[in-house]
């Protein structure tokens, strides 16, 4: 069994004294640490994502240094966040934060040190896969270690999406056992089994993420504005719906009545917002098809408009599901005398699609009136 040591001389002193007498430590020149390292094993397959997991204490740290350095990151806080990543051109740095969940476009435009532990986390993970060249290791030391743990378990999804696609190698250590279904190592290392585990099993997918849906009334939008692209307030008329994970409040759909000559009956969207915490798992995507499908089911029609480029891209991909409009990749020339802000988003390429999916049975209640919906009392208030 091959090992690592690690020795270190004692400095006599009262404390190491009193500790060595009082506990008959024997040896109270040094102290030394032996690591169990088989991790060579894992040259001999092919792979992107490696895995070493244990408690504190157990070398985690040791071992991943076997593999190179750990890198330390740096953000300049003077400026915003897209600005760190100055070695990638803007649309590849926007491309590389939405592909590692952290697509928030507000977000870009923060300093690092006002962004939360889970967008800090993400940026970093960002800025350590797009420096480390492609034929080294990417090491991660505490692995989602401070956040909580359905945020651990998105990030892990998207930066193995992200791994995966661009060939990478990277290897994190970590104490949580729970990220291993969502980061789906393709190998993992306990140091207390001594052996490398591979994971051919885990090919599967991400779990099914349960969400819980209810109305809610427009105020709740409050938790959700500052995330999305589009800043203005929403009418408070419109239909607020929100979505929880495990009783947590992670995105909110909006959605109003559709107007236009041949249109009848139909909705649109107005904002699908997803907390950037909770990015990166097609939360958003599964929104959109779900107000689509109970709006068909009524009876309704269901248009989007959008600038984002993954929601839209989404969209042209799945024709089975949304069908592209008129107005689909094209830039509108109305003669609009509104808001200077809304007349520059009328005037970029938007995303303009139709539902044409299947219907879903049993959440009519969702779209019902606001009127009934407070006599029923059935609205969600945070």
């Amino acid at each position: 069994m091959k090992t690592i040591k690690l020795e270190h001389s004692i400095v006599e002193d009262e404390y190491t004294r009193y500790v060595c007498e009082s506990f008959d430590i024997q040896d109270t020149k040094k102290t030394i640490v032996e690591i169990s390292n088989n991790l060579n094993y894992c040259n001999s397959f092919e792979w992107n994502i490696g895995v070493v997991y244990g408690g504190s204490g157990s070398g985690k740290t040791t071992l991943l240094k076997h593999f190179g350095t750990i890198q330390d990151v740096n953000f300049d806080n003077k400026k915003s966040l897209v600005s760190n990543f100055h070695w990638l051109n803007p649309n590849e740095a926007c491309a590389l934060l939405s592909a590692m969940g952290l697509s928030s476009v507000p977000t870009w435009l923060r300093p690092f040190h006002l962004l939360s532990n889970g967008e800090q986390y993400r940026a970093k993970l960002a800025y350590l896969v797009s420096i480390t060249n492609d034929k080294d290791v990417i090491l991660i030391d505490e692995f989602t270690s401070v956040v909580d743990r359905d945020v651990a378990k998105a990030m892990s999804f998207s930066l193995q999406k992200y791994i995966r696609k661009m060939n990478k190698k990277i290897i994190v250590a970590s104490c949580h056992y729970d990220i291993m279904e969502w980061l789906l190592p393709d190998w993992s290392y306990s140091p207390l089994k001594e052996r490398v585990e591979k994971h051919d099993y885990l090919r599967q997918g991400r779990p099914k993420i349960n969400l819980q849906v209810s109305r809610c009334e427009s105020k709740t939008y409050d938790l959700f504005k500052k995330h999305h692209y589009m800043t203005q307030a929403v009418n408070k008329a419109f239909k607020f719906i929100l979505f929880e994970w495990n009783d947590k409040p992670i995105a909110i759909a909006v959605i109003g009545m559709q107007t236009g000559r041949g249109v009848g009956n139909a909705y649109r969207d107005s904002r699908i917002v997803v907390l950037p915490d909770y990015q990166g798992l097609g939360i958003g995507t599964s929104i959109s098809n779900f107000i689509g499908a109970i709006c068909k089911n009524i009876g309704y029609r269901y248009f989007t408009k959008t600038i984002h480029p993954a929601l839209g891209e989404y969209r042209n991909h799945h024709t089975k599901i949304w069908r592209a409009t008129a107005y689909n990749g094209k830039i509108r020339n109305d003669n609009y005398t509104g808001d200077n802000k809304w007349k520059v988003l009328l005037r970029r390429k938007s995303y303009c699609h139709e539902y044409i999916g299947d219907a879903i049975d049993g959440y009519d209640e969702l779209l019902r009136s606001i009127d009934i919906m407070r006599d029923l009392k059935q609205f969600k208030l945070l």
